[in-house]
């Protein structure tokens, strides 16, 4: 999540909030359930939907910390609306990871208290538990990244049955990183690129970029996929430090796709590293793996396997949208991480 100051644009009643809780805590325990109060304020944190804190009290003396995320059209942040690419807005997306992968695959994600998905009315909301705890980028310990990174493999290794599941991916309009995906990101990287005035020596390269990146596709193609979170950056993991051990917990998954774990994996060791702890994070999720038939290869061609999913990455951001700057913690030069990675990949 991103840090905001903003007002809520959210048109969610409180009573159609209260009758939906209401129904799913019946649901859960069998018998009838009520909300006695429940209070609403605007979110500190904001992504590109409008967020907003819920405190629930309940008939049994229990209170619920939740959000209320609305993903509707009217409800989008402003700079969402004028940035993200449109052919990634899908609200429903969100929704149907949550209730039909996450709701039974035990990953320590959110639970979902609600939702709504209604075409005729244009109205997409998610009720989901409030998790306490830090974002990752804000903790230094190395071996809690390491602890992130074999969490994710599990994750990949349990979502991986899905694949194929008509009640999966199919069902929750995911993404597909298939040929066409990768190459419509180079496409935009080179109009936008063109577009921000960049120097001949930039588009030069990058011209010498997209010359080679069939085969970096025919890589990214030849790689295992599983479910994938799809924007598995270290702002949209939340770690919360329990007695029983760490909770694990991704957040924020519109971006949820059929593709490369190694997608999230290069996502979670992006930006400014040191190689030798980049390289032991990356080492940590190979350990984690589950192994099958020649997965996962030799560290040395696994970690290139990732640097093929970081240069996708770095053509992502700068393909994202004309005239945009990514949050802060993802600010730095991606055409030139972009043209290292290729120069190592393609020498």
């Amino acid at each position: 999540m991103t840090a905001s100051s903003t007002s809520s644009r959210s048109n969610i009643s409180t009573a159609e909030l209260t009758e939906a809780l209401e129904c799913e805590l019946s649901g859960r325990s069998g018998e009838p359930r009520r909300v006695v109060h429940l209070t609403r304020r605007p979110s500190r944190y904001a992504t590109s939907a409008t967020i907003e804190d819920i405190d629930a009290h309940l008939d049994d003396g229990r209170s619920l910390r939740l959000i209320l995320k609305d993903m509707s059209r009217d409800a989008l942040l402003e700079t969402a609306r004028r940035t993200k690419p449109t052919f990634l807005y899908d609200p429903r997306r969100e929704i149907e990871v949550y209730r039909k992968i996450l709701a039974k695959a035990d990953l320590g994600t959110a639970i979902r208290y609600g939702s709504a998905a209604d075409p005729r009315r244009r109205r997409y909301w998610l009720l989901l538990e409030k998790v306490p705890g830090l974002e990752l980028y804000q903790v230094g310990e190395l071996e809690l990244w390491q602890e992130v990174a074999r969490r994710l493999a599990e994750m990949h290794d349990r979502l991986a049955r899905h694949v194929d599941d008509r009640s999966g991916p199919s069902a929750a309009r995911l993404l597909l990183h298939d040929r066409d995906f990768y190459l419509l990101w180079l496409r935009r990287a080179e109009r936008f690129v063109g577009e921000a005035g960049a120097s001949q020596r930039s588009r030069s390269a990058l011209a010498w970029l997209a010359s080679r990146y069939g085969a970096i596709v025919d890589r990214l193609l030849d790689l295992p996929v599983s479910v994938i979170h799809g924007e598995f950056y270290a702002s949209n993991v939340l770690v919360e430090r329990r007695p029983s051990g760490i909770r694990v917990c991704p957040v924020d998954w519109e971006m949820a796709a059929v593709g490369p774990g190694l997608v999230d994996l290069a996502a979670l060791t992006s930006g400014k590293w040191e190689e030798a702890d980049r390289a032991a994070v990356a080492l940590t999720y190979r350990a984690g793996l589950t192994r099958r038939d020649s997965w996962p290869p030799e560290p040395e061609a696994f970690l290139a396997a990732v640097d093929h999913c970081r240069l996708h990455l770095c053509l992502q951001w700068l393909g994202w949208s004309p005239g945009w700057s990514p949050p802060a913690e993802h600010a730095q030069d991606w055409l030139a991480e972009a043209l290292v990675l290729a120069e190592r990949l393609c020498a």
